[in-house]
């Protein structure tokens, strides 16, 4: 079977990453395990303050958010928050995942992502701890990743790094890059895509027809499953509460006729713009 290695440069605290989830769970569900993840973290900011040194306050973020929402339709807390707050523990509590309990780093992230986008503070310990929980991690364990572990703050500064190197084809798509003081970064999301040592980029927020042509052309004998029949397939398939927009997404049809189907099968969380729904 052709595997296709996928790295995904990604952020628990962006909301592009965030708005993306449904690509990155259709593009699952479509090739399953003929793509294998991995992900490292781009760190957006280390602290509040680097937010604010470059022009990025509670203010601006505000309509950012509810822009981001209203456009591509993930719930997201669009309220003014009382302050900026760093991603680096979030960050680090996610490589601590990565290096000590791989089973859950998938879990944790898309739990810090809830927290974050349900206006929570990802540099705060109870942030940590809450979003351990629900992903089924030890908490005391997420937090001292988060701020002692030695050996996840060497592997976060790796992954740091690496967003900070984007390969040329990526720095041909500038537009999709964000400035640092050594030149250009990745986005978030932002893909590597390989197999058998040739590799290209998908920088920055893409439609899921991006990726798909990426895949087209590198491996175009990848088998692809039928879009699932119904909202419970999916729901069963993901194993967690998804957002309408997602099962849209995975079912092929608009977030209204998701909310219709999802409406009778699973229930609903109301979460910032919209909502998260459980099957019953």
């Amino acid at each position: 079977m052709t595997t296709v290695r996928v790295v995904e440069f990604t952020d628990p605290g962006c909301p592009w990453a965030f708005s993306a989830e449904p690509f990155r769970l259709r593009l699952k569900w479509t090739f399953g395990d003929q793509l294998a993840w991995e992900r490292r973290m781009v760190v957006l900011a280390e602290d509040e303050q680097e937010y604010v040194d470059k022009g990025l306050t509670p203010e601006v973020l505000a309509p950012g958010m509810a822009m981001i929402a209203q456009r591509h339709g993930m719930p997201i807390v669009t309220e003014q928050r009382d302050r900026m707050a760093g991603t680096a523990p979030a960050c680090r509590a996610v490589v601590g995942a990565r290096l000590h309990d791989a089973e859950h780093e998938d879990a944790l992230l898309r739990e810090l992502r809830l927290q974050a986008m349900g206006g929570r503070h990802l540099d705060e310990d109870a942030t940590l701890r809450a979003a351990a929980e629900a992903a089924g991690v030890d908490p005391d364990a997420a937090v001292r990743w988060a701020r002692e572990d030695e050996d996840v703050r060497l592997a976060t500064e790796e992954d740091k790094a690496a967003a900070r190197h984007p390969l040329p084809s990526a720095l041909a798509l500038s537009h999709k890059l964000a400035p640092w003081s050594g030149g250009l970064r990745y986005t978030c999301p932002s893909l590597e895509v390989s197999l058998d040592g040739t590799t290209t980029t998908a920088p920055g927020f893409q439609p899921f027809e991006s990726y798909d042509v990426v895949l087209a052309n590198l491996a175009p004998d990848l088998e692809r499953r039928p879009a699932p029949e119904s909202p419970q397939e999916a729901l069963a398939w993901a194993g967690r509460a998804l957002a309408t927009q997602e099962v849209a997404v995975l079912l092929g049809v608009t977030r209204d006729e998701a909310r219709e189907q999802l409406a009778g099968v699973a229930d609903e969380r109301s979460m910032g713009t919209d909502a998260l729904w459980t099957l019953r």
